[in-house]
């Protein structure tokens, strides 16, 4: 078993990288819409070796990335003045057409009416109804539309045009960030109209506390200086050792 602390402290190290780089991504998404903060997961691997100095050194704990999930609290409502924005209230992420095609989700509940009457984010990704289809609005009623709790979409008649789609995943690991605002998910099921749950004139806003994850940062910075500071601790230990075996060899 050579040098096993050095490989510890590497491990560590790491880890705490990574915690850096996900908590300095939460802050820079604090005001993004819709933006759960991601916390890293890490896993522990143990390595066994028959021969050690001691029997407690037989066993070495190392850290290792696991992953990250989002933190699913629920951000705040803030209202737009727009009709047709929606948060989604509880669970849940809106289905929008992909680009290249396939389905990708969002909890940016930011909506608009396209030029072609289809209904899309505001990134211009199409919202897709229970059936995996676009939700078309007739031109002369596309300032009149509502959108109720269910997702359902009402013309000014009160005739129903469709309803967004709202899915659920059971596994939150299952739900990995594309990019653009848009996440990839798999296993997951579209709520029926009694689970789903829109709140219409506003949208989510991020639920990253900046102050927390500052704090974070602190926290961090600070173990990877105890960390180094281990490590330069090791290095003139090993420096100090092999200055003596020169010597006696002498």
């Amino acid at each position: 078993m050579s040098d096993v602390s050095s490989y510890v402290l590497l491990s560590h190290e790491q880890a705490l990288r990574r915690q850096m780089d996900v908590t300095a991504n939460n802050m820079a998404n604090s005001s993004t819409v819709g933006y759960k903060r991601e916390q890293p997961l890490f896993h522990e691997y143990v390595e066994r070796v028959n021969e050690a100095p001691v029997n407690d050194a037989r066993k070495t704990s190392f850290v290792l990335d696991y992953g990250a999930v989002h933190d699913t609290a629920q951000g705040s409502f803030q209202a737009t003045g727009n009709p047709l924005d929606v948060m989604i209230e509880g669970p849940g992420y809106l289905n929008v057409e992909a680009p290249g095609g396939g389905v990708a989700y969002t909890r940016a509940g930011f909506i608009k009416v396209l030029e072609s009457g289809d209904l899309a984010t505001a990134g211009g990704q199409r919202l897709l109804d229970t059936n995996g289809r676009p939700i078309n609005v007739p031109p002369d009623q596309a300032s009149r539309i509502s959108i109720q709790s269910d997702g359902s979409v009402i013309g000014p008649d009160g005739g129903q045009l469709g309803r967004i789609a709202v899915t659920g995943f059971p596994d939150e690991m299952a739900v990995k960030v594309r990019g653009d605002g848009l996440l990839d998910g798999s296993n997951g099921r579209i709520y029926t109209q009694r689970e789903a749950r829109l709140r219409s004139g506003g949208v989510e806003a991020s639920n990253v506390e900046p102050i927390v994850e500052t704090t974070r940062m602190v926290e961090i910075l600070r173990a990877y200086q105890t960390s180094m500071s281990m490590s330069q601790d090791l290095d003139n230990m090993r420096k100090s050792a092999i200055s003596r075996l020169g010597g006696t060899n002498h």
